[in-house]
């Protein structure tokens, strides 16, 4: 693996957690990702799938992690089914994992071949009351392409019918909302990658390159530090792209005096960060772009204080919309007038910052959380607001990730990361 090893630790106490919810005799089923294909004997690399990953640290394809709790058999109560490897596979792809090495990543004693599993899983089955399977249950999900948990469900109430069957995401969505500091170690190294590559695009970005050349250096960034990858498809957003919220064509030349709207963020042992920066691309703001710049700002020191136990994300955007309402005014692009008119369903400021403020992060980019929970101290989040004026050419985000903390304000793990007006273009001038 090119990440340090994680502690396995971490996977030992979420499979503890975990076991604390399950009704009794019970058993859970979770299944790696496939390889996806693309056409002809093409694949797309391979990212585990992140609940699996979670409870094991198994980073391989073809995986499958049973947790039986009640096993009268001691050897059955956590146990992984790998590929055996062997020497063709090893000649072509590289050895697989041994089930020593196995057992080191994840902490399970009890490791056993693929080809055990129908034989082995059968025997805790038919000992077992309930059996917990697993489906993407996140609300922004595509669930169009079948997984291999999608097949297993199949096949296992086909061939199980009389047991009683159990939803086990609600379950996963409560325990990784709140992060260990081992995890939250690992995905400050994560964001401590993505300030690389920010400052590596301050020193290079001018009139004239095009944004694929910047998402070069960021990757070349990030590939040097030992992240395998994006955390997802990134946004180099030049001029008017940057009011397109998803835009990742990154084809277009950076032209003098538009502004540059970046969103990456470096994957580091299937941890993600998410970043947003919004530069100039001849390393000055223009007098209305500093006071736009300053505006989204103002709003994302203000939305980071929120983050404390005891709210919620509901009220928290109703907050943080109420504070973006005043920028626009401020700013000319909303009146009074246009607030004690406005749709409630759809307040004024929505014209001008129309997505959510911040999200959980963690395994996954969009990480998993019930968006009614009360806040806790461990839990994960971007803040992220911005402003989108089409009119005047003009698209400003900036997001960090911050850690809720016991009392007081969350810990920025992007706080070394360059923001203010003065820093950026002091840089960028160099």
């Amino acid at each position: 693996m090119r990440y340090e090893k994680i502690d396995s630790t971490l996977f030992i106490e979420n499979r503890k957690r975990l076991v604390e919810r399950l009704k009794p005799n019970s058993v859970a089923v979770f299944n790696s990702s496939d390889i996806m294909p693309t056409s002809a004997d093409g694949t797309m690399p391979f990212i585990q799938q992140t609940d699996i990953f979670y409870l094991s640290g198994i980073d391989q394809e073809k995986s499958i992690l049973v947790i039986n709790p009640d096993a009268k058999d001691p050897a059955h109560r956590e146990m992984l089914f790998l590929i055996e490897t062997n020497e063709e596979i090893a000649i072509w792809e590289g050895a697989k994992l041994t089930k020593e090495q196995a057992t080191e990543v994840s902490g399970i004693e009890s490791v056993y071949w693929l080809s055990d599993f129908d034989t082995v899983f059968k025997t805790v089955v038919f000992d077992s009351e309930h059996i917990y399977l697993n489906t993407n249950e996140h609300l922004r999900a595509d669930t169009t392409v079948e997984t291999p948990d999608d097949r297993f469900r199949v096949e296992c109430m086909k061939n199980f019918p009389l047991h009683k069957y159990e939803r086990i995401s609600p379950i996963m969505h409560d325990l990784r909302t709140v992060k260990s500091q081992i995890e939250i170690d690992v995905m400050q190294k994560a964001c401590n990658i993505t300030e690389k590559g920010f400052r590596r695009v301050l020193e290079f970005t001018k009139p004239g390159v095009k944004e694929y050349e910047i998402e070069a250096e960021i990757t070349h960034e990030f590939v040097r530090n030992g992240s395998r990858r994006h955390a997802y498809t990134p946004i180099i957003a030049s001029g008017f792209n940057a009011c397109v919220l998803h835009y990742i064509d990154n084809d277009q030349v950076c032209q003098d005096g538009d502004l540059l709207l970046m969103d990456f963020g470096c994957e580091y042992g299937n941890y993600a960060s998410d970043l947003t920066r919004t530069i100039p691309v001849n390393g000055k703001f223009t007098e209305r772009q500093a006071a736009v710049y300053s505006a989204v700002l103002r709003v994302h020191k203000a939305a980071a204080k929120m983050l404390v136990p005891g709210n919620n994300l509901m009220d928290y955007h109703v907050e943080v919309g109420k504070l973006m309402t005043e920028e626009l005014v401020d700013l000319g692009l909303i009146t009074r007038e246009d607030i004690a008119n406005e749709d409630p369903k759809w307040p004024a400021y929505k014209k001008y910052f129309m997505h959510g403020t911040s999200h959980h992060i963690g395994v996954d980019v969009h990480d998993y959380g019930n968006r009614y929970k009360t806040f806790e101290a461990g839990m994960v989040f971007t803040v992220e607001p911005g402003i989108y004026i089409r009119e005047e050419n003009m698209g400003i985000r900036i997001e960090n990730d911050f850690v809720i903390q016991e009392s007081g304000e969350p810990f920025d793990l992007m706080k070394n990361i360059p923001i203010e007006i003065e820093e950026i273009e002091s840089i960028m001038a160099k």
